[in-house]
């Protein structure tokens, strides 16, 4: 079927959404692989099952966007794995020289040249756009316009009204630079310009990590169900399922003397990260206030895991959606654990570090490890199979 019959037709909707993290997307790759080698088993076992034989939107924001794309157009964890590794040791291969206070950098538009990111996504993608037919399956691009501050979900759905309008034409945007602007990540990335038509030919767009969807799992749910995005998709726990993958996450270590003794310039440099933590927080809180996740986590001593707290309609008791989370703790007991070795605060913060391409290797074991831990085959409910 085209995909417009896809997204039109009736049925149970499945969706997976990645996470920004730079070069910790090695580390989601390691969890997908997990995730296809368990749905390829129960959907026939077939040697050519793809993940977007499964989910019928794919999405990510920066470089969850990178790999949502190449997971659209059809290709395999294993193939993405060893691009990615090649991609992430050219975009990060050499860090412009900076003079710093603190975290601030100061003399220069961005730590990294853009142009072998840019290459690279062209190599990958060539002149495909949002409304290419070699997208197999619905996909959104999650970046930030900058000189508007709004987030955009950029989606190749052909009945959304920005897909091809005199208001916009999404579907003209080469897959490459949506998925370069959703990477444009400030101080890394210079901002990325794309024409997107109507009333302002031109736009200017950084990492949609700069938003409350840098875990867009929440933006997602609101694409697929919002009348505006016309995918009309259904709430209910039989009918909307949403996979949601993180690239590791890490926990604020600062003294409170620490706090109190810093000056304002490095304030500035720690509150972007303060509030992507929230906004991730948040995503997940309402996600799990929303279904009855066999992943829920403990999100604080007061809400616990929202268990008791799940959101529900007339009799049905299991909530809106069926929802898993997957993205685990980068800290040196939860990393000894899992990897079976010691891990230094200084290792742990190394691997925490966006641009450090040389840990790759390593962040994909990490997932790979954890994904065998975590994600199990029951996870994934009957209902939601392919026919």
């Amino acid at each position: 079927m085209s995909l417009l019959q896809r997204l039109a037709s009736p049925g149970p909707k499945r969706i997976l959404s990645l996470d920004g993290g730079g070069i910790r997307g090695a580390l989601t790759l390691g969890y997908l692989q997990q995730v296809e080698d368990i749905l390829r088993a129960q959907n026939g076992g077939s040697p050519d099952f793809r993940l977007s034989d499964y989910f019928d939107l794919i999405g990510g924001t920066s470089t969850g966007s990178i790999i949502a794309a190449c997971l659209a157009t059809g290709m395999k964890v294993e193939e993405i794995k060893e691009k990615y590794f090649a991609l992430g040791g050219k975009i990060f291969a050499k860090k412009k020289h900076w003079w710093t206070i603190g975290k601030l950098a100061l003399l220069d538009k961005a730590q990294f040249d853009a142009q072998p990111l840019e290459t690279a996504l062209e190599d990958l993608f060539g002149d495909m756009t949002m409304g290419s037919d070699k997208i197999l399956t619905g996909l959104c691009i999650v970046a930030k316009r900058a000189d508007t501050n709004s987030t955009w979900p950029i989606v190749n759905n052909p009945n959304g009204k920005y897909f091809n309008s005199k208001d916009g034409t999404n579907k003209d945007i080469l897959l490459s630079n949506a998925v370069r602007a959703s990477a444009a990540a400030p101080t890394y990335f210079v901002p990325e310009k794309i024409g997107v038509g109507g009333g302002s030919p031109e736009a200017y767009f950084v990492d949609g990590g700069v938003s409350m969807a840098n875990n867009p799992a929440l933006q997602l749910l609101m694409v697929a169900t919002l009348k505006g995005f016309r995918f009309n998709w259904e709430m209910g726990p039989d009918k909307l399922f949403i996979v949601s993958v993180g690239t590791g996450f890490s926990k604020m270590k600062k003294l409170p003397a620490q706090i109190t003794n810093d000056i304002a310039i490095m304030w500035a440099a720690t509150v972007p990260e303060m509030l992507m933590q929230d906004a991730s927080i948040l995503n997940q809180t309402i996600l799990q206030w929303m279904s009855k996740s066999p992943t829920a986590m403990q999100i604080n001593g007061e809400m616990g895991d929202l268990a008791d707290d799940t959101i529900t309609t007339g009799t049905n008791e299991q909530g809106l959606i069926s929802y898993l989370r997957y993205n685990t703790l980068l800290s040196a007991d939860n990393l000894e654990q899992l990897m079976g070795h010691p891990f230094s605060e200084e290792k742990v913060d190394d691997l925490v570090e966006m641009s450090h391409a040389y840990n790759c290797k390593e962040l994909y074991e990490i997932g790979e490890k954890a994904g065998r831990k975590e994600i199990m085959p029951p996870h994934f409910p009957e209902v939601f199979k392919l026919k």
